[in-house]
């Protein structure tokens, strides 16, 4: 096939920050080591060592490495043993989205300062339209800068940014552009830019269907590019074939959709060894639906479906779903649902993980509120919401529910945890 699988160099004009962006609209940016970042904003020690956050017992997994820790060989999702084995010097930390959430709520906020077309995929990327904006802030790399020196100013954090036709490209851009740059692909460039690029870039490649195209001979992007359609459905199947084809020629409709929400919120903890003990498996529950609780909060959001994930020690997953007759944001409701749900299904095995989720979700404000006869005029969500500002001040572990406080072994207490 012949072509080469080195990636575009950052130095090269046709695809540099200065490159021609008249016809590149769409920009993605993408924070540069967002958790770990953020926690080195708030504990300047750490600045300049390297950083891991994630799962720190032995099952955990890592969300987020500083670079000074990804010169180690230390990446996200990677476990965590892997990466203490890589990288033992490291300083590990538990992930904290009390301290995530309001950071991207506020990057976020620069975004839509620029352009009400802003489409966020997760708390630390987003795709954005800036057509209707160049009037105001200048041609779309322009548009990049002056976000990343927001962002910068404002935050104390780094992004790295795509400029492109589309969204794809846009965010295979700001992946070349990491860390803290900005890269501009122009449309006549497109296909220079995209063809070098090994095949697993395009997204919908993974690992099994990568091995499968390389042993066809189909290395990079372009390789895929030229191959008859039969042959890629042979690798991939009919469905996967058409897209990818379609991605590999750069041809991505897709419009950013500012009314992207998040369908769903949870959280869920995997035991460092199997847990049998259901005073144990409360308390994590309990510690969960907090978790939860003060996600939705913080995004404005209740949801009324509250769901139970349990894996067992064999690896089995089972999941449990109740519809409330109103949604909620309390931790409190939640937890009383998921161990409603978790005494029903009565595993009587070992578990491996355990996990809470709330779906359907819909804006806080005007939503409707569980009227109870004699109920106090102030309840569970006014104590929750008093907490969450105490902890935005004092830092999270100063308060919670009494039976998380402590350094207890879950397993001497004789009663059950209560909220």
């Amino acid at each position: 096939m012949g072509r080469s699988q080195s990636l575009p160099r950052g130095g090269d004009p046709r695809f540099g920050p200065d490159a021609d962006d008249s016809g590149s609209p769409i920009l993605h940016v993408d924070m540069d080591a967002f958790f770990a970042a953020v926690e080195v904003r708030r504990r300047p020690e750490l600045r300049g060592r390297p950083v891991v956050v994630g799962g720190v017992g032995p099952r955990g997994v890592v969300s987020s490495a500083s670079y000074e820790a990804r010169r180690y060989g230390v990446r996200s999702a990677m476990p965590t043993s892997q990466a203490r084995a890589r990288c033992p010097h490291a300083v590990y930390l538990p992930p904290d989205f009390t301290a995530y959430t309001p950071a991207s709520r506020a990057v976020m906020q620069i975004f839509r300062d620029v352009t009400p077309l802003v489409e966020p995929l997760s708390l630390d990327e987003a795709f954005l339209d800036v057509t209707g904006a160049r009037r105001l802030f200048g041609s779309p790399a322009a548009i990049a800068r002056l976000i990343r020196r927001r962002v910068a100013d404002e935050q104390g954090l780094t992004c790295s940014v795509g400029v492109a036709p589309s969204k794809f490209v846009a965010k295979l851009g700001s992946t070349r552009a990491k860390p803290d740059g900005l890269l501009v692909v122009p449309p006549g460039q497109v296909l220079d830019f995209l063809h070098p690029l090994p095949v697993d870039a395009l997204w919908g490649v993974g690992e099994r269907a990568a091995e499968s195209l390389r042993r066809l001979g189909l290395a990079t992007v372009g390789d895929l590019a030229d191959a008859p359609l039969g042959m890629l459905r042979r690798a991939v199947g009919a469905a996967s074939a058409a897209h990818l084809h379609e991605l590999a020629w750069g041809r991505d409709p897709r419009r950013v959709s500012p009314e992207h929400v998040d369908k769903s919120i949870g959280a869920e903890v995997t035991f460092d060894a199997d847990v049998a003990d259901p005073v144990e498996i409360r308390r994590a529950l309990l510690a969960l639906s907090a978790k939860v609780g003060v996600r939705l909060r913080g995004s404005g959001q209740v949801g009324r479906t509250v769901t139970l994930k349990v894996r067992l020690a064999d690896f089995r997953t089972v999941n449990r779903s109740r519809t409330l007759g109103v949604p909620t944001d309390t931790a409190r409701e939640m937890f009383d649902t998921v161990w409603a749900l978790y005494t029903a299904l009565d595993p009587g095995e070992r578990i491996r993980l355990v996990g809470v989720r709330v779906e359907g979700l819909a804006p806080a404000q005007g939503a409707p509120r569980q009227l109870t006869l004699g109920a106090p005029e102030r309840g569970w969500r006014e104590a929750e919401a008093a907490a969450d500002a105490a902890a935005a001040r004092f830092g999270r572990s100063v308060i919670g529910p009494a039976s998380l406080l402590g350094d207890r072994d879950p397993r001497r207490n004789e009663n059950p945890p209560h909220p």
